[in-house]
């Protein structure tokens, strides 16, 4: 079985997104006037810092109850404590390439005895959910801005396929077992890759897709709240449904475009729209800086807090999901 170390490329892949976000914000600062973003910045404050991050741990903790749910209908009963600090821990690799992070969170729940088909179905679980919540957010501002209509039909068909793809029990057993041939490399990749949405399936049902799609929608409407109370801290006076809109549109984009963490997508959308509503650029700059902050590079901070502490992965090698 070959092994990954914690010091290994997914660190340096988190530090080199780390220099591309801090080249990327550098750069639209001066672009903006550093002195206008900075004030922009100032106007938040320290309390409205706290309460966007605040705003984040509720997302977060949301998340973290469909994702119990995922687990518990796949069978497996982790504790709560545990699996809170694991599922804190994928955070870390966030923006590594081929979502590394979630991976990792799939390999360390295996010392849990959960076979790595169960925690990328709670991962595929997820993703899909996640982007069911973010195309009916983005839909508020449907009557607002329809330049980013076609953004939300790429997302709509892409949630159609998925839920098609998973509906298919019969084919998808058939695939199971006619790929199920030892020695054949791409046989038994599409063998794992089918297990795992036999599993996924188990996690679509009517009752738990519906309770799932309420959670997700709560808990990314905490961060458009928050994106929604940064602006007026701003003086521009957004209703929450356009907050919504961008916000949502703006995380779209960036998981359509397939970039670590939406790096560069998600800002430049965002920037974009609130430009188009006549938003001063330094206070556009600053807004997405911040919720951006306060979001992605708050989980990351996180996840890599949960990973140094978790006595799981501390002074370990950790195995490949992808090998053994």
């Amino acid at each position: 079985m070959s092994t990954v170390r914690l010091s290994g490329w997914r660190l340096r892949a988190v530090m080199f997104s780390v220099i591309v976000a801090v080249a990327l914000y550098l750069g639209v600062a001066l672009w903006a006037g550093a002195d206008e973003v900075w004030r922009a910045l100032k106007l938040v404050g320290f309390g409205g810092l706290l309460l966007a991050l605040a705003l984040s741990l509720l997302n977060y903790s949301l998340r973290f109850t469909r994702w119990q749910l995922y687990l518990r209908t796949l069978g497996h009963a982790v504790p709560t404590r545990a699996s809170l600090h694991i599922y804190v821990a994928g955070f870390a690799l966030t923006t590594t390439p081929g979502k590394a992070g979630e991976a990792l969170r799939g390999v360390l729940l295996k010392r849990r005895h959960v076979p790595y088909p169960d925690s990328f179905a709670a991962f595929v679980s997820e993703r899909l959910s996640d982007l069911i919540a973010v195309v009916l957010l983005s839909m508020l501002g449907l009557t607002l801005v329809a330049q980013g209509t076609w953004l939300i039909l790429i997302g709509a068909a892409c949630i159609l396929a998925a839920l098609v793809v998973l509906a298919w029990r019969r084919p998808l057993a058939w695939l199971q077992t006619v790929s199920d041939r030892p020695g054949q490399r791409l046989w038994r990749t599409l063998h794992h890759l089918v297990t795992v949405l036999l599993q996924a399936r188990r996690c679509h049902r009517p009752a738990l897709l519906a309770g799932a799609t309420v959670l997700s929608v709560i808990a990314w409407s905490a961060e458009a709240l928050a994106f929604w109370w940064i602006l007026n801290a701003m003086g521009f006076e957004a209703t929450f449904a356009f907050a919504a809109f961008v916000f949502a549109l703006a995380m779209l984009a960036g998981a359509l475009s397939f970039l670590p963490g939406g790096l560069g997508g998600t800002e430049a959308v965002m920037i974009a729209l609130l430009l188009w509503a006549d938003m001063p650029p330094a206070d556009a700059v600053a807004a997405t800086m911040l919720i951006r902050f306060t979001t992605l590079w708050f989980a990351v901070i996180l996840g890599l807090i949960a990973l140094g502490t978790n006595p799981e992965a501390r002074g370990r090698e950790l195995p490949d999901p992808h090998h053994g």
